[in-house]
C-alpha cells in the first residue's frame, strides 16, 4: 500500500456544519499490518501526524494545540502493529484520546476541528461500487468480483455435461414429459451446488450480489438460493459468454443506483434476520446485545440536524464503539427507513 497526503481528505464529511471552537482532531487509516509492510504504514502514520500537528498548530495557539498533539503523539506511538483489524481511528482532543480499530475498509481521513463522532466512521467507507457477479446457465456458473480495474473472474465451473458433472445418467425414456421433469430435477440439484459455492465464495468476499441468467435459470436459483440477503438483484440474460466489459454494460443501470440498491439490500437482511431471530432493536436491547462478540452489523439512521460535536458519547454511539471494537461494522440508512425498528438495529451473525 503506497499512500501520500495528496489523497487525504482534510476536512468532515459533514462539512456543512460548523466548527468546533475547541482544538480536535480524528483521524481515520487503513491499517492492516498483516498485508501492509510495517514501514509503509510507518510513513503513512508519520505524514498523518505531521499534518495534523502542522494544521492544529496553524488555527490554535501553541497552549490551546499543544495539549491535543500530546495526545495524538501518544495515541500513534501505542498503534497496535500485531492486530489483525483492517483499519483504524483516533479521536483526539483536550479530554479525548481514544483508539478503535475497525475490521472495515477505509478511506485515509484527515479532520481537525470539525463536528466528529463514531457513529460517523460510516461515512469514511470507500465509495466504490464492490460487488459479486454470479453468471448462470443450466450447466455452467461463473464468478467475477468487482475491483478499481473492473471485473475479475474469481471462479468457472464449466463441466462438459449437466450429468457427468453430477455424477448421475439420465433414464432412457420415451416419454416426453419425464425427459423434461428429468432436466427440471438435474436442473436444480446443479443449482442448488453452485448456489453452495456461492456460500463459500461469501465468506471470502462478504459483498452485495447480482446474478445474470435466463429467466427460467434466474427463476429456478431464486427459489432455492439460500443466499437472497445478499442478492442485490437479477440481470436476466444468457450472460455466460459475455466479456467482461458487456458484463458492465448490462449491469450499468443497477450500478447508477447503488445507494438505493445498498440500501434496499440491507432492508432485506433485516428483515431476515428478523425471521430468523437474529435482529436485536430497541437501544435497550441493543446495548446488550452489543457487548456480545457476535454483532454482525448496527444500522443507524442519517442525521441531517446540525447536532454533532467531537467524539460525543452518548448511548447510539457507545453501542457503535462496543460492535466496531468486537469486529462489526456500521451502516447508515436515511431517516425514517428504520421507523417500524426504532432509531437503532443490530444483525447478530447467523
Amino acid at each position: 500500500m503506497t499512500m501520500n497526503l495528496s489523497g487525504v481528505t482534510r476536512t468532515s464529511v459533514r462539512q456543512e456544519k460548523p466548527v468546533v471552537i475547541e482544538p480536535s482532531a480524528a483521524i481515520v487509516l487503513p491499517f492492516n499490518p498483516k498485508m501492509t509492510p510495517r514501514h509503509e504504514l510507518e510513513a503513512l502514520v508519520q505524514s498523518l501526524q505531521s499534518a495534523a500537528e502542522k494544521q492544529l498548530l496553524g488555527a490554535h495557539s501553541s497552549g490551546q494545540a499543544m495539549p491535543v498533539i500530546r495526545r495524538l503523539q501518544q495515541l500513534f506511538r501505542g498503534l497496535n502493529f500485531s492486530t489483525h483489524k483492517r483499519s483504524v481511528a483516533l479521536f483526539a482532543s483536550a479530554e479525548t484520546a481514544k483508539t478503535i480499530y475497525l475490521d472495515a475498509k477505509v478511506d485515509t481521513r484527515l479532520i481537525i476541528d470539525q463536528p466528529f463522532r463514531v457513529r460517523d466512521l460510516a461515512d469514511c467507507k470507500p465509495d466504490g461500487k464492490e460487488y459479486l457477479l454470479l453468471l448462470l446457465s443450466g450447466k455452467q456458473s461463473k464468478m467475477y468480483v468487482s475491483d478499481a480495474s473492473g471485473l475479475r473472474l474469481i471462479k468457472s465451473n464449466t463441466p462438459q455435461h449437466l450429468y457427468a458433472y453430477l455424477n448421475e445418467v439420465p433414464e432412457k425414456t420415451g416419454n416426453f414429459c419425464d425427459r423434461n421433469d428429468r432436466h427440471e430435477i438435474m436442473l436444480n440439484k446443479f443449482l442448488h451446488h453452485m448456489d453452495e459455492g456461492l456460500g463459500a465464495v461469501l465468506k471470502a468476499y462478504p459483498l452485495p450480489v447480482f446474478v445474470a441468467a435466463t429467466e427460467r435459470v434466474g427463476g429456478h436459483f431464486r427459489q432455492l438460493t439460500r443466499h437472497d440477503r445478499n442478492i442485490a438483484g437479477y440481470l436476466y440474460k444468457h450472460c455466460i459468454d459475455a466479456s467482461e466489459r458487456d458484463l458492465q454494460e448490462l449491469l450499468h443501470p443497477m450500478l447508477d443506483n447503488w445507494g438505493q440498491v445498498t440500501s434496499q439490500l440491507l432492508l432485506l437482511q433485516m428483515e431476515k434476520a428478523a425471521e430468523a431471530g437474529k435482529l436485536v432493536v430497541g437501544i435497550e436491547e441493543v446495548r446488550k446485545a452489543a457487548r456480545c462478540s457476535n454483532s454482525r452489523i448496527v444500522i443507524i439512521e442519517k442525521e441531517y440536524a446540525d447536532t454533532a460535536s467531537f467524539y460525543k458519547q452518548d448511548p447510539i454511539d457507545e453501542v457503535v464503539e462496543k460492535v466496531l471494537e468486537n469486529g462489526g461494522e456500521i451502516e447508515k440508512l436515511d431517516k425514517n427507513s428504520l421507523a417500524k425498528y426504532g432509531p437503532i438495529a443490530l444483525i447478530r451473525y447467523y
